[in-house]
């Protein structure tokens, strides 16, 4: 089932998520429910807040990545078999240097920006088994994961930017939690006027 993804403003995406168990109600469902809802807004990862829950849960696939001719071939046949659940994730170590890259998000649509991040982490998480992984990625593949392990931790990718261009985007972050931006999947917007 498609779910509405969550527009910028509504306060689960600042909420530093709970972790979960194997009985979290609906977690067979909720987990087929986030790719397809993901792979329907032509996403690599999504975030449970993103879709209203505050629990410690993101999802990855990198493959739309491996088309990208910039990258090295290694780099593009690891992102072209990547994909993974995400659950109870903590971050370890984030190392080496940082780099820019242009980021956007599903939960603040039309909006995309220059953001540096480490390019080596290290993450220990769980798998839908519930089985624990410790794991270290780097490139393209860590900052995927950064990202989506910031929406768990109640960080957007717009808390990166330098304060100026913060201000910059006021308006159109205002707009996006109005509901006054055009997407072709849904949303729940949180500051729309409801209508009577």
């Amino acid at each position: 089932m498609i779910l509405p993804i969550v527009a910028y403003g509504d306060p689960v995406l600042r909420k530093k998520c709970e972790e979960i168990d194997a009985d979290y109600p609906g977690l067979e469902s909720l987990i087929p429910d986030m790719w397809e809802t993901m792979y329907q807004a032509s996403g690599v990862g999504l975030a449970a807040p993103q879709i209203g829950k505050a629990i410690r849960l993101f999802l990855v696939d990198t493959s739309p990545f491996a088309e990208d001719d910039e990258l090295e071939e290694a780099e593009r046949g690891q992102l072209k078999d990547f994909k993974k659940v995400f659950i109870n994730a903590r971050m370890e170590s984030e190392t080496g240097s940082k780099w820019p890259f242009n980021e956007g998000c599903l939960s603040i649509p039309d909006i995309r920006e220059d953001v540096n991040r480490m390019d080596t982490i290290t993450l220990t998480y769980m798998d839908e088994a519930f089985e624990t992984h410790t794991e270290t990625f780097s490139g393209l593949l860590a900052r995927v994961i950064q990202h989506e392990y910031d929406h768990i931790e109640g960080v957007l990718f717009t808390d990166h930017l330098s304060s100026l261009k913060k201000r910059l985007l006021k308006g159109r972050l205002s707009n996006i939690s109005k509901g006054k931006v055009q997407v072709d999947y849904r949303m729940r917007f949180p500051d729309m006027k409801r209508k009577r």
